[in-house]
């Protein structure tokens, strides 16, 4: 059997999904290791072969369900005046749809098993920042309170993101493509260097060296070169252009660095709570829309709430929980447009 090209007849959501459907019938009739290992290969030749078959697996799961309730299924009282010979044909053919329900859940969960054995985890703390030596000569770099599983196999390298950001400098292997999934995106890449973080409702993508190649849902694969970034929602990815300034802020984390261009205080205490474990928070509105600019460390968020008070008419509480309370400062006027000193 032979791999599915992304550009061959498999190439359309509804022929990708068929195919995942034959592949699953054909483990379930005593495949070769052969079979298993083409099957193996056609689900990591491409992210939507790998959505395809997940969802394949949840209707299988769903057969399960179905199977035990049928199996808890008892004849109402008209079925007494069905003959015996009817009731029994009528037994097996409940038995044999719950064996089969049965033997595709098995089927399943083998090559689940199959498909994600030989992850790696890794974790950050809040405020800790992890530099990772892949075995294949990538790396990968994790920011605070971040957490990624990484698997490598003879014919893909994938990297899930679990939550949190993390940044890649990608090893060139043409024959492996390196896959990041981020929720409903996938990231791909040969020889690139990105940044990929993970916010409530979307996914940010930052390319900072060579080219990738960002899929969404079910949507079409669109190529986001260096210097450029996506905001990726669950069906819908929009490309932006980023100049060097905005780039170096996105990625100033891997220097240990908060950089702020004029960002509310509501948004810089929200990156600061990214490495603090009690956090900074607004206790007046008038606070909220002040702004700031300048760039801090971030194991040392002091230096920030010192720059506030001393350029903005903000003072800071200290809290017994080691938490910062932002509060305003009656004695001066506020100004939304005050920025803080660099």
């Amino acid at each position: 059997m032979q791999a599915s090209e992304p550009g061959s007849s498999c190439g359309s959501r509804d022929a990708i999904e068929a195919e995942a459907a034959r592949l699953l019938a054909r483990l379930n009739s005593a495949p070769s290791p052969q079979d298993e290992a083409s099957i193996c290969e056609w689900i990591e030749s491409d992210p939507r072969h790998a959505v395809a078959f997940a969802r394949a697996e949840a209707a299988w799961e769903a057969a399960e369900r179905l199977k035990s309730a049928a199996a808890d299924v008892t004849l109402p009282p008209m079925a007494q005046i069905v003959s015996e010979e009817q009731q029994r044909r009528l037994s097996r053919n409940i038995l044999v749809a719950a064996a089969v329900a049965v033997m595709l859940f098995i089927v399943a969960a083998i090559v689940t098993v199959r498909t994600f054995s030989g992850v790696d985890r890794y974790e950050t703390a809040i405020g800790e920042m992890r530099d990772i030596a892949l075995d294949d000569g990538s790396t990968l770099h994790l920011n605070s309170d971040s957490e990624a599983e990484v698997r490598f196999t003879d014919n893909g390298r994938k990297v899930r993101i679990l939550k949190g950001e993390a940044s890649f400098q990608v090893a060139h292997d043409r024959s492996r493509p390196f896959d990041v999934e981020a929720r409903s995106a996938v990231i791909r890449a040969v020889g690139t260097a990105f940044n990929v973080r993970m916010r409530p409702s979307i996914v940010e993508l930052t390319v900072t060296q060579g080219t990738v190649t960002v899929h969404s849902g079910g949507s079409v694969g669109q190529k986001v070169p260096a210097g450029s970034g996506a905001v990726i929602q669950p069906r819908s990815i929009a490309l932006t252009h980023l100049g060097p300034k905005l780039i170096g802020q996105r990625t100033a984390w891997r220097e240990q660095m908060v950089e702020l261009d004029g960002e509310t205080i509501d948004q810089a205490a929200g990156e600061f709570n990214r490495y603090r474990a009690a956090p900074i928070l607004i206790g007046d509105t008038r606070v909220s829309a002040l702004r700031i600019g300048g760039r801090f460390r971030t194991t040392d968020s002091r230096e920030f709430l010192s720059a506030l008070q001393l350029s903005l008419p903000i003072r800071a509480v200290d809290g017994e929980d080691g938490s910062v309370m932002l509060l305003y400062r009656d004695d001066e006027p506020a100004e939304t447009g005050n920025t803080a000193s660099e």
